[in-house]
C-alpha cells in the first residue's frame, strides 16, 4: 500500500507540472524532439496552394480530377529517464535537495511526452540498476513511474553511471531519447556514455548545488560522505582548504565538461537554488535552433 502522502506528492506534482506543459512546453518538446520520419495518411481533392510534387497521379487519372498526397508526421518516440538515486541525490542548501527536484523535473518530461504520444521509460540506478519500468504510454503510466520515483528505496548508496548506461543498451534496442538526471559525482562512465551516445540521443540533466563548489568560512564542520558514510572533521574557515576544495570542485567540473564534449552529449544544468523551468525552456529553444 502506497502512503496517502506519497499519492498527495504525485498528485501536487501532478498539477504543477501538467500546466507547464500546457502552457510552455508541449509545443518545445514537439518542436526538439521530433518524429522519425513521415507515413502516408490519406489522399485528397486539390487544393489551390498545394504542391504539385504531391500530386498522387494514378488517383488524378482514375477519377479524372487532382488529388494529392497527404502526410502525418511518425511522431511516436521512446522517452527514457535514467535517474540517478544515490545518496549524494539527499544534499541541498537551498530549499530543496538535488532529488527532489530531480522528480520534479522528470514529471514534466513525462508529461510533455505524453502529450506528444510518445512512450516513457524508466531506469532508477544507484551503484546497481534499481529498477526498470519498461516504456509505455498514458497518464496512468506517467503517474505510476512519479511514484516509483518517490516512493522507491533504493539498496544502493554509491553511483554507476556506466552501468546505468550499459543497462539501456540492453533493454531498449530501439533509438531513444535519454534523459540522464544526476549530479555526476562517479567516475569511469565516459566509454559507456559514448556508446550509448552513438545509439540513442542522451541528455544529460546535471543536479548541482552551490555549495558542492564552494565553502563558507563557519569555522568547524562535521561532513558525512552520504555514499560512502565516512564523516570528517573539517575547518572551514581554513584559507587553504577551502581554496584547494574549490580548485579540485574546478577541475572535476572541467573533465566532466570534457567527457561531455568528447561524447557529443547536451547538457542542462539545473542548480538547486534556482527555477529549474528557465534552463529547461533555454535548452529546448537552443536545440530547436541548433536541428532547424
Amino acid at each position: 500500500m502506497i502512503p496517502r502522502e506519497i499519492l498527495k506528492k504525485v498528485r501536487r506534482i501532478e498539477i504543477t507540472t501538467r500546466g507547464l506543459v500546457n502552457e510552455v512546453f508541449s509545443g518545445e518538446y514537439h518542436s526538439v524532439f521530433k518524429g522519425r520520419g513521415m507515413n502516408f495518411a490519406e489522399v485528397r481533392e486539390y487544393q489551390y496552394g498545394d504542391d504539385i510534387r504531391s500530386i498522387d497521379w494514378n488517383v488524378t487519372a482514375r477519377t479524372g480530377h487532382p488529388f494529392v498526397k497527404v502526410f502525418e508526421e511518425e511522431r511516436e518516440l521512446t522517452v527514457m529517464l535514467l535517474v540517478d538515486v544515490s545518496g549524494s541525490g539527499e544534499f541541498g542548501t537551498r530549499e530543496r535537495m538535488k532529488g527532489e527536484i530531480a522528480v520534479e523535473i522528470c514529471a514534466l518530461l513525462a508529461f510533455s511526452a505524453i502529450k506528444n504520444n510518445d512512450r516513457v521509460g524508466l531506469i532508477i540506478f544507484s551503484d546497481r540498476v534499481e529498477k526498470f519500468v519498461p516504456p509505455r504510454k498514458g497518464r496512468q503510466h506517467v503517474l505510476r513511474v512519479l511514484r516509483e520515483l518517490l516512493y522507491f528505496e533504493p539498496e544502493g548508496r554509491e553511483t554507476d553511471i556506466g552501468g546505468a548506461l550499459e543497462y539501456l543498451t540492453r533493454v531498449v534496442r530501439r533509438r531513444a531519447v535519454v534523459f540522464l538526471v544526476s549530479d555526476f559525482i562517479g567516475t569511469g562512465f565516459s566509454k559507456a556514455l559514448s556508446v550509448t551516445g552513438r545509439r540513442h540521443d542522451v541528455i544529460a540533466v546535471r543536479m548541482r548545488d552551490v555549495r558542492e563548489k564552494e565553502l563558507p568560512p563557519i569555522g568547524y564542520v562535521e561532513f558525512e560522505d552520504a555514499e560512502s558514510g565516512e564523516q570528517l572533521l573539517i575547518n572551514t574557515s581554513d584559507t587553504a582548504f577551502r581554496t584547494a576544495f574549490t580548485h579540485y570542485r574546478t577541475q572535476s567540473d572541467a573533465m566532466l565538461e570534457g567527457i561531455f564534449r568528447t561524447t557529443k552529449v547536451d547538457v542542462i544544468d539545473i542548480r538547486t537554488g534556482e527555477p529549474y523551468v528557465d534552463p529547461l525552456i533555454r535548452f529546448f529553444r537552443e536545440r530547436s535552433r541548433r536541428f532547424r
